[in-house]
Order: structure tokens, then C-alpha cells, then sequence
């Protein structure tokens, strides 16, 4: 009878096996001195070999040559740290840590030196075009503001780094335009148009669990370009101004009718005249005209009695 077996396999960030740490070095200065006074002893040998002969001068020279090259390999492990920039340290492969500290600094000679810029970086995404959640199509595009935390991370957990972010913050981009709908037409649910506060935390924190394994700190993003695709754009303008309209009307009904009412109220309360229900309806009618209509309504003067 056969058995199966279940493989476990164990996924591991290769981020999380080689966390950076500062590594071992010493003031550039000092070992700059000391480099400079062993290449001048080599050359004072080889020079003050002239005045020997026979093995006493092949022996001096042989001898300022180690001096020479001893002296080259202290001056090999000297490193200017810029600001802004960190060194890497690797040797044979091997991860040793990493030199923040800006100056001249000195490591070990035979490691390898490996540049990563810690600076702040604007990143602007390539314009996609991508369905909302109502399915409407729509074209998005962000920038966005990081910086490398994690040097170790940041070269051993992720091939290019650089090209790691751009291809992630494209990938949220899509998610979160895909996740809400453009405009909530006065439902109140989240939209991209509408909340775009809440949308660029929302794109921040997912960027940032996305590019966290290559040891970048997401700053701050923000969406530089929102709007319908060609295609509808000129349908949804249309909508929208439809809705604008309507929401205008409703406003200028509500105004007006508060208006009439006031009048009412103080035409009864002054005593000024005595209105039956017949010519209220026609003052709140004709009042409703005046202020409801979209162009300038034209007077006409009443010169005979109220009820002519």
C-alpha cells in the first residue's frame, strides 16, 4: 500500500535571515597616516638599497616591496562615506554589516563595498488605466515619497530594489482603484473622488506591507491624476452634471419655499394685508416663479385692485 507524504516547505524572508548591523571600523584619519608612513618606508628601503650590493640589496629591496604593498592594502580600506549614503560591507560573499557614519572611514582591506543611497526618493507612477469597483473605467496615477531603512534587506531580499518598488507601487495603485468606486453619488460610501484622504492612507499602509521585505519606509503617497477614461468620460461629465443640477434645484426649492413662508407669516403678523386662501395660493405661486425660474423674470404692475 502506497503512503503519501506531505512536503512542508518553509518560506522564509530572506530579508528577516540578514538584518542590517553596523560593522566593525576604524577612524580614517589615523590608518590614512599609517598607510602613507608604511608606503614611505618601502620607498626609503628600495631607495637605501643603492648603497648596498649582493644579497644585502636584493634583500632590502625585496623587502620595501612587502613594505609598498602592505602599505596599499591599509590604504585600500579606506572609505569616504558621503551623507546621505551607506557602505555595505561584504566579504567573500558574506554579509559583515553596514558603515552610516559619514567621514573617512576605514574597514577591512580585502571586503567589498557595495553603495546604497539612503536618501529620500519621489517615485511617480506610470498613468494605468484600471476598472473601479462599480466597473467603470478610469485612469489613476500616484507618487510616491520612500526611503531605504533596511540597507541589509534592501540587497539580499530583493533582486533591484528600486525596480521591486515601482512594479509594487504600480500593483497597490491597481488594487485600490479596483477596491472602491470613483464617485459614491451620495451614497456616503468611500470613494476615490470623494475621500481622497482616507484613500491615500488606505494606498500607504498597503504599499508599505508590500515593499516592507526589501527594508523601504513608505512616506507618503499621493494619487496626481484621477479621472474616467476617454471613453466615458464624456457620459459621466454629463451625469455629474445632472446630479449637480439636481442637487441645486433641491437647494433652491428648500430656499424658496422658506422664503414664501416667512413672507407669509409676516404679512399676517404686521397686519398689512388680508389674504384668503385663493390669493395665497396665487401670491405663493407667482413668488415661487420669481424664485425658482433660471432666467430673470419680467414685472408687471397690478394697477387695478387686488382682486382685478
Amino acid at each position: 500500500m502506497a503512503t503519501q507524504g506531505l512536503v512542508v516547505e518553509s518560506r522564509q524572508s530572506p530579508g528577516q535571515q540578514v538584518p542590517e548591523r553596523t560593522a566593525w571600523f576604524l577612524p580614517g584619519l589615523r590608518m590614512l597616516i599609517l598607510g602613507l608612513a608604511v608606503v614611505v618606508a618601502g620607498v626609503t628601503l628600495i631607495w637605501r638599497a643603492g648603497s648596498f650590493s649582493g644579497d644585502a640589496a636584493t634583500a632590502l629591496i625585496w623587502l620595501g616591496v612587502l613594505i609598498l604593498v602592505a602599505g596599499a592594502i591599509v590604504l585600500r580600506g579606506l572609505t569616504a562615506v558621503v551623507p546621505g549614503r551607506a557602505h555595505v560591507v561584504q566579504l567573500f560573499g558574506k554579509y559583515r554589516g553596514t558603515i552610516r557614519d559619514s567621514g573617512l572611514q576605514w574597514v577591512n582591506s580585502f571586503t567589498n563595498r557595495i553603495v546604497v543611497s539612503t536618501r529620500i526618493r519621489n517615485l511617480e507612477s506610470a498613468q494605468v488605466k484600471v476598472n473601479d469597483a462599480d466597473g467603470n473605467p478610469i485612469e489613476i496615477a500616484a507618487v510616491v515619497v520612500w526611503q531605504v531603512r533596511d540597507t541589509a534587506h534592501a540587497l539580499y531580499a530583493v533582486d533591484d530594489y528600486t525596480h521591486f518598488v515601482t512594479i509594487q507601487t504600480e500593483t497597490a495603485v491597481r488594487h485600490i482603484a479596483s477596491s472602491y468606486p470613483y464617485d459614491s453619488r451620495g451614497s456616503g460610501a468611500l470613494s476615490l473622488r470623494d475621500n481622497a484622504e482616507e484613500i491615500t492612507e488606505k494606498l500607504s499602509a498597503e504599499l508599505s506591507d508590500r515593499v516592507r521585505p526589501a527594508g523601504v519606509q513608505i512616506i507618503e503617497t499621493r494619487l496626481t491624476r484621477l479621472s474616467y477614461a476617454p471613453e466615458i468620460a464624456q457620459a459621466m461629465l454629463r451625469q455629474q452634471q445632472a446630479s449637480a443640477v439636481v442637487g441645486a434645484r433641491q437647494t433652491i426649492v428648500q430656499g424658496a419655499v422658506g422664503m414664501v413662508r416667512l413672507a407669509l407669516e409676516r404679512l399676517q403678523e404686521e397686519g398689512v394685508v388680508e389674504l384668503d386662501e385663493e390669493r395665497k395660493a396665487a401670491m405663493v405661486s407667482n413668488l415661487l416663479v420669481v424664485l425658482c425660474s433660471e432666467q430673470a423674470t419680467q414685472q408687471v404692475v397690478n394697477t387695478g385692485s387686488l382682486y382685478q
